[in-house]
């Protein structure tokens, strides 16, 4: 273990480091990780999350029957929470000096997820549910294979990861109060 009198010692060269390759931005010479290979991961995380998007807003709007109303709410805020975690991922590939790959031609061929109408409620529902539990499981292999190279993006896709489990668990719920 480094005693506080050596990592003080270090604040100097620390300093001295910071000042190299500032183009790099968040980048440090001390980052473990391969930031090409994390932005291409990111980048089918990305396209992932646009499908979501898509397919919950569709449902949000398209959704018909007794119990809809809820439902429609309840795809209507996974929609935005997805935005969200598009948001987050697209930020973090531009800190990681990537470019976020928005260009909606091969977007489904990127996905994890795919965009299902479904026929009903249920189904769409059901549609949902596969799309978070093929996110849970990609997530969680991102995460795993960052390890402890990319702290900054682990926590993130766990966070993002959390999220998805949640939806996960609403979805199950919503079909239970269905049935």
């Amino acid at each position: 273990m480094t005693a506080p009198r050596d990592f003080l010692a270090d604040v100097t060269e620390i300093r001295r480091k910071a000042r190299q390759h500032l183009s790099e931005g968040a980048v440090t010479q001390n980052y473990g990780g391969s930031a090409e290979e994390a932005v291409v991961l990111l980048n089918h995380a990305v396209a992932t999350e646009i499908v979501c998007i898509l397919r919950y807003k569709y449902h949000a709007v398209c959704a018909t029957g007794l119990a809809s109303e809820a439902v429609k709410q309840e795809f209507a805020q996974h929609a935005k929470e997805e935005e969200q975690h598009l948001d987050l991922l697209t930020e973090r590939i531009n800190q990681l000096g990537g470019k976020p790959n928005l260009d909606p031609d091969g977007i489904a061929s990127r996905a994890a997820s795919q965009y299902v109408e479904g026929e009903n409620l249920v189904d769409m529902i059901k549609e949902d549910l596969v799309a978070e539990r093929i996110a849970i499981d990609s997530y969680r292999d991102i995460i795993q294979y960052l390890g402890n190279d990319d702290p900054t993006t682990r926590r993130m896709m766990e966070t993002i990861l959390a999220v998805e489990e949640e939806h996960a668990d609403d979805l199950v719920n919503l079909l239970d109060e269905l049935k």
